[in-house]
């Protein structure tokens, strides 16, 4: 690792590339454009098929901060890894090629680090853009929850929600980053089950209320078109970990929701433990068998001692509705309850 100031400490972005031509001159002007000055760009390159090779040799020419690199193996993980070898700073942080960073993100990363030390990992806001058109509704609602996420500083207390930092928006120092992984995990999503790997390890996330990505939205992104990415890809690496990190199989297990969620997590929870309390507000439901679990009204929770309760209810209305029967029951997140939707 090579020796850094410690005033302006060397920053190693790690950045896959495959096929971004259109973007990327973008990508790397913004990255050239930052207000902090002590860094690398790790550039590797996954197979393309375009200019994207050339257009990175052309800026590392241009900048001896840029170094370009190959992937032996396709796919983002590997390519990843590949990256991750030839690293030379004390902090890390990673780039989508087809993404843009705000002038000042790395200046707004390192500071709030610095303020810190080790053992501490920096998330930040994005905002999401197109081309043309404009950005669905969907994504604009996602990147208005990872905002108030990181205002808050809550990743732990929802992150089996979705995942509360996106790939490019963390800064860590190397150590910290080695000490859970790096890359070295072939699990995707990649940029989840890095945050779960951070929770596992005892690395506290500190938030900046702040945009400190913006975040290209286009049809052919891979989190939209690889099987990887899928929702129940998503649904498997929440329970693994809530089991590995959370459950307390001393304590009765509640599932909140009978809806498509509540369902599909049932499944799941079968193959964990053969009995669990499944409750909802559906007079319909109440009282059916499903899967050999007879649903009952969440009232009955009160009549639990010491439940874990694990919340699947998609709805934001829902969700205030369960947040304010949980309060009145005194019972507190990531002791007692876990939003999964």
């Amino acid at each position: 690792m090579e020796k850094s100031s410690a005033t302006a400490p060397l920053v190693s972005i790690v950045m896959a590339t495959k096929d971004t031509e259109p973007y990327l001159p973008a990508c790397l002007d913004s990255i050239l454009a930052q207000t902090y000055q002590n860094w690398e760009l790790i550039a590797v390159n996954d197979h393309s098929s375009d200019r994207t090779p050339e257009i990175l040799d052309e800026y590392a020419d241009r900048d001896s901060r840029i170094r370009v690199f190959h992937s032996n193996r396709p796919k983002l993980i590997p390519t990843l890894q590949e990256g991750y070898k030839h690293v030379r700073g004390e902090l890390i942080n990673r780039m989508d090629s087809d993404d843009k960073m705000p002038a000042d993100k790395l200046e707004a990363l390192v500071k709030e680090w610095q303020k810190h030390g080790k053992g501490i990992v920096i998330a930040g806001g994005t905002k999401h853009f197109v081309d043309e058109g404009e950005v669905g509704g969907g994504f604009l609602r996602y990147e208005q929850w990872l905002n108030d996420v990181a205002r808050q500083s809550a990743h732990y207390e929802e992150i089996y929600k979705e995942c509360v930092i996106p790939s490019h928006s963390w800064l860590a120092h190397k150590e910290d980053f080695d000490a859970v992984g790096a890359f070295d995990s072939e699990i995707y999503p990649e940029d989840y089950d890095l945050t779960f790997r951070f929770y596992k390890h005892g690395l506290k996330i500190v938030g900046i209320d702040k945009v400190l990505h913006h975040w290209r939205d286009r049809s052919n992104r891979i989190s939209r078109t690889w099987e990887e990415y899928k929702d129940n890809r998503y649904f498997d690496l929440k329970v693994r970990n809530f089991y590995e990190l959370d459950r307390d199989m001393t304590r009765p297990l509640v599932l909140w929701g009978a809806g498509r969620n509540g369902k599909d997590m049932a499944k799941l929870l079968l193959t964990y433990e053969n009995e669990f309390h499944w409750v909802c507000d559906n007079a319909n439901k109440i009282g059916k068998d499903v899967y050999g679990i007879q649903l009952s009204h969440f009232e009955n929770i009160q009549q639990l001692n010491d439940p874990q309760i694990m919340i699947v209810v998609a709805s934001p209305d829902g969700q205030k509705e369960i947040r304010d029967d949980l309060k009145k029951w005194s019972k507190k997140p990531v002791k007692d309850f876990w939003f999964f939707a």
